[in-house]
């Protein structure tokens, strides 16, 4: 079963969302079941909910974090991920630094779904507006993403 971890701070906000976005993505593609998807941070308070405003976020795209809990990347088996994407450039450094193992493995999502490498910012003050914004660039990266995963996993 392919595997893929979403990696942003404190796993409240950006990787939460894209990863039920992900899910989104290969449930109407018809090959959800097939996936494990999942999420952490580089910087978390374990078990604390999905922010806020990330629920309200995630309610108006029709997506519901309610049972998420944030978790740390150390509470993470790294090894069980196919591919792992960060939301920044400096998640993807400290990882693929303290995990050499897993080092060809770990990309940002903008790489994963552009080619290019850049990062998707934590929203500025955790507003509706700017989480939303934030929300909608990651759908879009992530609705990319996906045919690239997709084609990657047939070849």
């Amino acid at each position: 079963m392919p595997s893929l971890l979403f990696i942003c701070t404190a796993n409240r906000i950006r990787s939460p969302l894209a990863a039920a976005l992900l899910r989104r993505e290969l449930d109407a593609a018809g090959c959800g079941h097939e996936w494990t998807i999942d999420s952490a941070g580089t910087w978390v308070e374990s078990g604390r909910p999905a922010v806020s405003v990330a629920l309200e976020v995630a309610a108006r795209l029709g997506l519901d974090l309610a049972a998420h809990r944030a978790r740390g990347v150390d509470e993470v088996d790294l090894s069980r991920f196919d591919l792992i994407l960060t939301m920044e450039r400096s998640h993807r450094d400290a990882l693929r630094a303290e995990y050499p193992a897993c080092r060809g493995r770990i990309v940002t999502l903008a790489e994963m779904a552009t080619g290019y490498a850049f990062d998707i910012d934590d929203p500025p003050g955790h507003t509706l507006e700017s989480v939303m914004r934030v929300a909608r660039e990651l759908q879009r990266l992530v609705g990319l993403a996906a045919v690239r995963i997709q084609e990657n996993e047939r070849s």
